[in-house]
């Protein structure tokens, strides 16, 4: 036979609402995505490292005029008195670093190399933020495109993909920034030169997103939402851009944060040889190919726009590796 329970007399007197009250206590609130890799983004230090960095880079960038006129002096300005007249190197130590002078002088003109750092970050910063949005904007459209109506629309785009992936894309901006004019398209100087290479750059790294979110898009439009949306009467623009998009967002962040840092790179590979921005406007890359000719004499001059050009590719992708990492579904 078997004995009878011993249950506590509060138990047997709790009502429907108290067992109500301790179900909803028990139920496990869900997270979206967005939730969920924030939380694994900042458990990794690295990512989260790199993170601050960019932070910084970018404050730096946009407060360069306020820095420079605490710190520094105008970057255009030129210090003859800072010079050695007969080997044209910077009078002083480590390139005539001081506390006037952070970073030492540029050889020949003797202008401050602190503030033109400074204003560097800005022109590369600005033309790889740009350049990435265009690419961004084309490749997950046309990718969108190409994946969701398949077919001849599909060969047409990835056809155009692969003749984009085929150019010689180095040679070929070299040539087409080579023959930049002085005006067009109501724009001049600086801002001419600026707008161009944020085309050159964007418009024809597109096709790597591209293929991606094609991938992508092949896979996201055999899903259940997509054909209940077509079972209510969706139309293919509202299927696109309100169903399939926000299922995109996570590897065109990704992908967005490790594209800024080649760009970074390639918008200094083009002022290195001589097709960027022109002096006097300073840039990394416009700095790095003067250097080469003073690094001898002068040897900071080559080192903190290289340093500058390497912390911030080296935060971008740290960035961008943890931010993979953190939308990963596989991982835990």
């Amino acid at each position: 036979m078997t004995a009878p329970l011993d249950v506590p007399g509060s138990a047997m007197e709790a009502g429907p609402e108290t067992v109500l009250e301790g179900a909803e206590s028990s139920v496990i609130r869900g997270r979206s995505l967005g939730q969920i890799a924030w939380t694994r983004l900042k458990r990794d230090r690295v990512a989260m490292a790199g993170g601050i960095v960019i932070i910084l880079l970018i404050l730096v960038a946009i407060f360069a005029p306020l820095l420079v006129s605490w710190f520094g002096h105008d970057p255009a300005e030129w210090h003859r008195e800072k010079i050695d007249p007969a080997i044209q190197a910077p009078l002083g130590t480590f390139g005539g670093m001081s506390w006037d002078f952070l970073f030492g002088v540029e050889p020949t003109t003797g202008r401050d190399l602190f503030s033109r750092i400074l204003y560097g970050a800005r022109i590369s910063l600005l033309i790889a933020f740009f350049a990435t949005l265009l690419c961004v904007v084309l490749g997950t459209v046309l990718g969108m495109i190409a994946g969701f109506f398949g077919g001849w629309i599909d060969t047409v785009i990835s056809r155009l993909m692969d003749i984009f992936l085929a150019f010689p894309l180095l040679v070929f901006a070299l040539a087409l920034a080579g023959v930049i004019p002085d005006k067009a398209f109501g724009l001049s100087g600086d801002t001419l030169r600026i707008s161009l290479l944020v085309f050159i750059i964007g418009f024809f790294n597109w096709p790597y997103i591209g293929r991606i979110i094609r991938g992508q898009t092949l896979s996201l439009r055999e899903r259940e939402f997509v054909d209940a949306s077509r079972s209510l009467g969706a139309r293919n623009h509202v299927i696109l851009f309100k169903e399939i998009l926000p299922n995109l967002l996570a590897p065109i962040l990704v992908y967005a944060t490790l594209l800024i840092p080649s760009n970074i790179l390639f918008e200094a590979a083009l002022s290195f040889l001589g097709v960027g921005v022109r002096p006097p406007t300073p840039t990394w890359g416009g700095m790095l190919a003067e250097a080469v000719h003073n690094y001898d004499v002068a040897p900071n001059f080559m080192i903190f726009p290289g340093l500058a050009i390497f912390v911030t590719v080296l935060a971008f992708n740290l960035l961008g590796d943890g931010l993979r990492d953190a939308f990963d579904p596989k991982a835990r």
